[in-house]
């Protein structure tokens, strides 16, 4: 059985790296999940036959695709919106690195529907303090939903971002789904860590680690005290049973008391 977890142990080298591949390891996530650390004048071109997806996680790239261009410079992940470009396998992609340096995620999986390319831009994925309001804030974090069926049915994908604050929970209360999962980190400061749960096992989480989700585990993670979490989150909708509401994610019934506004927790006065 492969590990749950991918430890970085530093920064990534620079290049592009696979960290899943469909017809390699971590073949159960069922896509292609890569980090390419790119230096100036880098180049990533995609002309496979497979939905794709690129997320911008810092630097200054331009984005080509369908006679189109577009150049974006993202500080950081914690404090500015995601863009990311979502194609059809009959998109052709490049995308350059136009600052010292700039780090891309990149997604791809099987899809026959052509349903073209579409740039997501910062506006686009505005920030959702879910949670915010109950269990005494102690789960509120910012989630970004890139893609998902809600506006892309079309795709076999999700893509999206979460931060989790200094020493709050997120992916809370613990829930579960049928499809694969993967999450990547970073913290704030880079010598931060979390913890994640899957199922019965707990992982150490720190910058640049790369975490499986098998399906029908569940996975919340917290934050320690003093740092922020950031992680990619993508799913990997299965064949006639993708992640959508209502039917997913599906929460542990035993923990959704926690959700209620009007729920007394120990400690609170009468």
């Amino acid at each position: 059985m492969e590990e749950k977890i991918i430890k970085a142990r530093g920064p990534h080298p620079f290049g592009l790296r696979w960290l899943a591949k469909m017809d390699g390891h971590h073949a159960d996530m069922l896509m292609d999940f890569g980090v390419y650390r790119m230096k100036k004048g880098d180049v990533w071109e995609e002309d496979a036959a497979l939905e794709k997806a690129a997320l911008l996680v810092y630097g200054e790239v331009k984005f080509e695709w369908d006679g189109k261009e577009h150049t974006e410079n993202r500080e950081n992940c914690f404090d500015v919106p995601p863009t990311a470009l979502h194609a059809d396998k009959a998109t052709k992609v490049k995308i350059t690195c136009l600052s010292d340096e700039a780090e891309l995620n990149l997604l791809r999986t099987d899809n026959e529907t052509a349903f073209g390319s579409k740039l997501y831009l910062p506006a686009d994925t505005p920030d959702e303090f879910r949670g915010a309001g109950l269990m005494r804030e102690t789960s509120t974090r910012i989630v970004r939903t890139i893609f998902d069926y809600s506006n892309a049915p079309y795709a076999n994908l999700v893509l999206g971002e979460v931060i989790g604050f200094p020493g709050k929970w997120s992916s809370y209360p613990p829930h579960h789904h049928p499809q694969p999962e993967i999450y990547y980190y970073k913290t704030n400061p880079e010598n931060g860590f979390g913890y994640g749960e899957l199922g019965d096992d707990v992982v150490k989480v720190q910058n640049n680690d790369t975490v499986f989700i098998a399906p029908g585990l569940t996975h919340p993670h917290c934050t320690a005290p003093g740092y922020a979490l950031w992680y990619l989150w993508a799913i990997r909708h299965l064949d006639g049973d993708p992640y959508r509401q209502p039917d997913y994610p599906v929460f542990l019934k035993e923990h959704l008391w926690v959700m209620e506004p009007e729920s007394k927790f120990w400690g609170d006065r009468a």
